[in-house]
């Protein structure tokens, strides 16, 4: 993993993880829903953050290196993966 993405991406799954203890924490004391919807909201939104570091850092690298391959094998192999990070967001963001 590339260093400056490795550091941003821990960083933010440290905050994730405090947005998820709030989260427990609000649902335990029986805060206002809204208030928690809006928590958990927050939270994904955080987790679409993450997702976007390492997707770079996939396209960065593995992708990259991949696509340099005179293995055509590999070539697809690249694409297909990138296909399928796609195809598992676009289902997630339809629902």
């Amino acid at each position: 993993m590339l260093k400056d993405l490795k550091k941003r991406a821990l960083h933010r799954s440290k905050i994730i993880e405090g947005q998820v203890r709030g989260l427990h924490k609000a649902i335990e004391s029986e805060d206002y829903c809204v208030d928690i919807i809006t928590q958990s909201l927050a939270i994904q939104k955080s987790l679409a953050s993450l997702n976007k570091l390492l997707v770079e850092n996939h396209l960065r690298t593995h992708v990259t290196h991949m696509m340099q391959s005179p293995d055509e094998a590999q070539n697809a192999k690249a694409i297909e993966e990138m296909l399928k990070v796609f195809e598992i967001s676009n289902i997630r963001a339809s629902k």
